[in-house]
């Protein structure tokens, strides 16, 4: 009856989900299994977990329990380790505003963040800036039922860290970059500006001739980060000439800190932006853009994408 108990299919007509509680002792287990009726008799599975050793091998997490599972199968299972893991995504471009609001929303993390000011964050997060803006990857992370939303986001900025070190070490020469900070400041500004591949280095290549002339980079994403809630989908001329720590229009330098979340590619690029001799650039309507080395080619630009703009005009590719 054992022998046959073992290779016998339990009470698992369909994929369910079993979650094994921290601190369970294999009783404990087998109690849950019973209520849930998986299974009908404890005794063999109790046996068996104790004659295979396998009792004190189960380990805390969600399993899978595939339809027609046997005890043999379920105890592989449940000392496994391979528990269940959903995932989430840290949207290249996003805020860390944006991240929080989402971040909150994600199934199953324990979101100990809440109602924390942004000095508590910092301080909970362990993080050594003054914002933290654009200090977590952008990336997509897994993580098991019920982890905090603080070790999720402790794994991103570590990611960054380790991501942006490594491409600080085999950076371009002659940049114009004080520490690996400023860089990821101008990746922040690339990846805003551009979801296209191909434009990101170009773009970066732009951005730090600029820089290298002392010329003004007059991107608007930074003034629209400067506006913060008072933007409202449209930038206006007084908007432009408003100061503020991030409006590069009046600012002859990099903003104070990033101003979005930032994916690896972009990194890259503002660590090895292409060369060229463009210094203007305007969105053409289609995704892409027209790149300019002088002002007037650029002014010429300008009329043609911006002030006539086509009807199917979008920004993202």
């Amino acid at each position: 009856d054992y022998q046959s108990y073992l290779i016998t299919s339990l009470n698992v007509p369909e994929d369910t989900v079993f979650e094994v509680k921290k601190g369970w002792s294999f009783n404990k287990i087998i109690n849950s299994l019973k209520s849930k009726s998986i299974i009908s008799d404890e005794v063999y599975l109790k046996l068996y977990g104790r004659h295979s050793k396998l009792a004190v091998q189960v380990k805390a997490g969600e399993y899978l329990l595939s339809a027609g599972i046997t005890p043999v199968e379920l105890m592989e299972v449940i000392t496994s380790g391979r528990s269940i893991n959903y995932s989430f995504t840290i949207v290249e471009g996003s805020t860390f505003k944006q991240l929080i609001e989402s971040i909150s929303k994600a199934e199953f993390l324990n979101n100990d963040l809440e109602g924390l000011s942004e000095k508590e964050l910092l301080a909970i997060l362990d993080l050594k800036f003054e914002h933290p803006e654009g200090v977590f990857l952008a990336e997509t992370y897994s993580y098991e039922r019920n982890t905090k939303t603080s070790e999720l986001l402790k794994r991103a900025h570590a990611l960054l860290q380790k991501t942006l070190t490594a491409e600080w070490e085999k950076k371009k020469a002659g940049l114009p970059y004080k520490n690996p900070y400023e860089s990821l400041i101008m990746a922040s500004i690339v990846e805003k500006e551009t979801a296209r591949a191909d434009e990101r280095p170009v773009i970066a290549g732009v951005f730090t001739r600029r820089l290298d002339k002392g010329m003004r980079l007059q991107t608007d994403p930074t003034v629209i980060y400067g506006m913060g809630d008072k933007y409202k989908g449209n930038i206006r001329r007084s908007d432009l000439l408003r100061p503020t720590p991030y409006n590069t229009y009046t600012i002859p330098a990099l903003p104070p800190t990033p101003i979005a979340m930032v994916g690896r590619e972009a990194i890259h690029a503002a660590l090895n932006p292409q060369e060229g001799k463009a210094l203007f650039f305007v969105a053409k309507g289609d995704g892409s853009h027209y790149f300019s080395e002088t002002l007037r080619e650029h002014n010429k630009a300008v009329h043609q994408y911006q002030i006539n703009r086509r009807k199917d005009y979008r920004s993202s590719p």
